[in-house]
């Protein structure tokens, strides 16, 4: 399942790429320099060539138009809103313009290199009205259109009467479209002093940055020109969007090694159990990993739960300070519990951490001071081994007598029963230490391989067992069953003889 969630997702990476690009693309492209009454302009056809190319590298089927007089300039958009028509609703729709503009008793107006004016009343019998192009995209009913005009720079007929407002007027954007315009509303566009103008230079960088959003890129070319025009111009968009859209679609994240969805899989098992001795085995296996920070903040938190769960409500302790970090609340509950067995999970967690010189001490203390852990139950009896075996504990339901490393298991699992630990060790698990550990890595391999289970080690591990604060983990899943847990716990009562 884990496998499949995975593939799953990396899919939907893929597919979120394709998804953003979806239905298909369709650009009209316009630059007018040469002007034949009016001042001409060194950029615009430039400008428009270079946004033309960029778009074509991104998709875009697009359509140019270098010094368009008023008829071409009217057959290319015509021409553009029929096959934006035809094209879907999933279709997008581009239009940029760069040339002359202005604006007119609230109207705005591209104006064709033909274009001679006199009167302001033959305004839209000379040129092209704005509006029109927007009639033409919002007739398709796509879903995504987008208008962009460079078209702000200075007016080339302020002596004609009723003309003499600087830039363009501020339109309103119908349903599922985004306006950009070189510069505010009003205000006057630089032509620029390069091969291109200021506002398409830094909009042909912009829009072929992957995953970027139509929002995002624009608001970018807006910090750029302000930076190079020293706060003289500010691009400007309004939107009316409905859909998310990005000219390059984000680049898709690569896809995991064997060995990181193994890694992946395993960490999902483990995380899920909430098991600290699956825990220590995952830091033991992969100390490096990608999830070995997680794996030890889990650990911590862990370790703190059995703490607090081992105390009688009378005896409570106050709620512990703060802690900066998982290693230090680890090192902190290892301190709270006292087991030799709770600092050498801490030393297994973070060999090399900055409590790991005090925690071998406390290891040193508790081994040569008492002989055992405290959690299991007190210092070691200084009688000989067969008195000690008397006052063992009885042993839990199921067993035969006091359990020693030499003497057969009584146990419910055929595999083991009758076979001393030290026999059992040596076998191969019955079941994966790990829930979804691959097969490779535990079957027909001996316990031992895997947990370096010497006798010292398992006496410690049967003493983790005694103690208050890790009854619960008796009832997890082990690689024989929760019997040889029993055992274990048994064998430690007794003095690990």
């Amino acid at each position: 399942m884990i496998r499949v969630r995975m593939v799953l997702l990396a899919a939907a990476a893929s597919l979120w790429g394709s998804w953003a690009l979806a239905g298909e693309r369709l650009a009209l492209v316009i630059g007018n320099s040469n002007y034949g009454a009016v001042s001409a302009l060194d950029n615009p056809v430039r400008d428009a060539r270079l946004i033309a190319a960029t778009l074509e590298g991104l998709g875009f089927d697009v359509t140019l138009a270098a010094d368009a007089k008023q008829i071409e300039m009217k057959r290319a958009i015509a021409q553009f809103g029929r096959k934006l028509r035809n094209a879907g609703e999933d279709a997008t729709g581009l239009f940029y313009y760069a040339g002359h503009g202005v604006q007119s008793f609230g109207s705005n107006y591209l104006l064709p290199v033909d274009v001679a004016l006199s009167d302001a009343a033959d305004l839209d019998l000379m040129a092209i009205e704005a509006q029109s192009v927007l009639r033409q995209m919002a007739s398709a009913r796509n879903r995504t259109n987008i208008v962009i005009l460079d078209a702000c720079r200075n007016n080339p007929f302020e002596t004609v009467a009723d003309l003499n407002e600087s830039g363009l007027a501020e339109m309103k954007a119908p349903t599922g479209t985004f306006l950009a315009y070189a510069t505010a509303p009003g205000d006057v566009a630089l032509d620029g002093e390069g091969e291109n103008s200021p506002f398409t230079e830094a909009l042909a960088r912009e829009i072929t940055v992957p995953g970027a959003p139509v929002e995002q890129v624009f608001k970018q070319v807006r910090r750029a020109v302000l930076e190079q025009s020293g706060g003289k111009q500010t691009p400007w968009d309004t939107s009316s969007l409905v859909s998310d859209f990005m000219f390059a679609a984000a680049a898709p994240e690569a896809a995991m090694t064997a060995a990181e969805l193994e890694e992946a899989q395993i960490w999902a098992s483990i995380q899920a159990s909430r098991d600290a001795m699956q825990i220590m085995l995952y830091l033991r296996g992969y100390g490096d990993g990608k999830y070995a920070g997680e794996a030890r903040a889990l650990l911590a938190e862990l370790m703190q739960e059995e703490l607090q769960a081992g105390q009688p409500a009378a005896e409570a302790a106050p709620a512990p300070a703060p802690v900066q970090d998982a290693e230090t609340a680890m090192f902190q509950a290892a301190q709270g519990d006292g087991s030799k067995a709770a600092y050498e999970a801490y030393l297994m967690a973070y060999p090399e951490g900055q409590f790991a010189e005090m925690a071998a001490a406390e290891v040193a203390a508790l081994a040569a001071g008492s002989g055992q852990d405290p959690a299991a139950g007190g210092e070691a009896p200084a009688a000989a081994p067969e008195v000690a075996a008397e006052q063992a504990p009885s042993p839990a339901a199921g067993e035969a007598g006091p359990v020693t490393y030499a003497s057969p298991l009584d146990v419910g699992v055929p595999e083991i029963s009758g076979l001393t630990l030290a026999e059992a060790v040596a076998r191969a698990p019955l079941f994966p230490p790990i829930e979804g550990l691959p097969d490779s890595y535990w079957k027909e391999q001996t316990c031992s391989s895997c947990h370096q289970w010497t006798r010292e080690r398992l006496c410690t591990q049967g003493n983790t067992y005694l103690s208050l604060n890790m009854q619960r983990s008796l009832g997890k899943q082990h690689p024989f069953g929760g019997a040889l847990k029993q055992v274990l716990k048994s064998w430690a009562a007794g003095g690990c003889q």
